[in-house]
């Protein structure tokens, strides 16, 4: 998180000053990105640079701290992610070669990348849980979210975001109880 110089830092992305833009967004993103792709595998990137548009357009209407901030963000994202699945839902992506990923930039298995990794933990964590109780893992868990903050963002009542979010974990701890365990 930014902190205190967080008002000072959104008035003067506001006026169009690149740095401060680039501040918010090298904050941001990374949690965004994970969000999106643990929900949208391999449309995080596009996804979030979807959401980094819709707020660069309402950011002059946004009035608010930076909790609120981070809030607006993942709501704008959760909008860009029910978009993407509503487009998903009307045509099916093309396969890609796996012998090509190595000139797309994903690392190699002698050369793992950290956030790769991280990427592919938090999508192993909620893969088989419902989208609902995944999404609100996601909030709860890799963005930072507590329990009425999430329910703004999806628009559910914050209890029912307690009661999904405890359902998903009973769900990951019975997965995790039936794995063996490996070195």
């Amino acid at each position: 998180m930014i902190g205190a110089d967080f008002d000072a830092l959104l008035d003067a992305a506001r006026s169009g000053d690149q740095a401060a833009v680039g501040r918010l967004y090298r904050d941001l993103n990374p949690v965004l990105v994970r969000f999106l792709d643990a929900q949208a595998t391999g449309h995080g990137e596009d996804l979030s640079q979807e959401v980094w548009l819709a707020a660069a357009r309402g950011l002059g209407s946004f009035s608010g701290d930076e909790p609120g901030f981070r809030a607006w963000m993942f709501t704008i994202a959760r909008r860009q992610l029910v978009a993407h699945w509503r487009r998903a839902g009307r045509r099916r992506d093309q396969p890609r070669d796996p012998a090509l990923l190595h000139d797309l930039g994903v690392a190699s298995a002698d050369e793992p990348d950290a956030e790769l990794l991280a990427d592919e933990a938090v999508q192993t964590l909620v893969a088989g849980l419902p989208r609902a109780q995944a999404e609100i893992v996601l909030l709860r868990v890799v963005a930072g979210f507590d329990a009425e903050e999430v329910a703004a963002i999806v628009g559910k009542r914050a209890a029912t975001v307690r009661v999904l979010q405890h359902r998903a974990l009973r769900r990951l701890a019975e997965r995790l109880a039936e794995e063996p365990v490996t070195k």
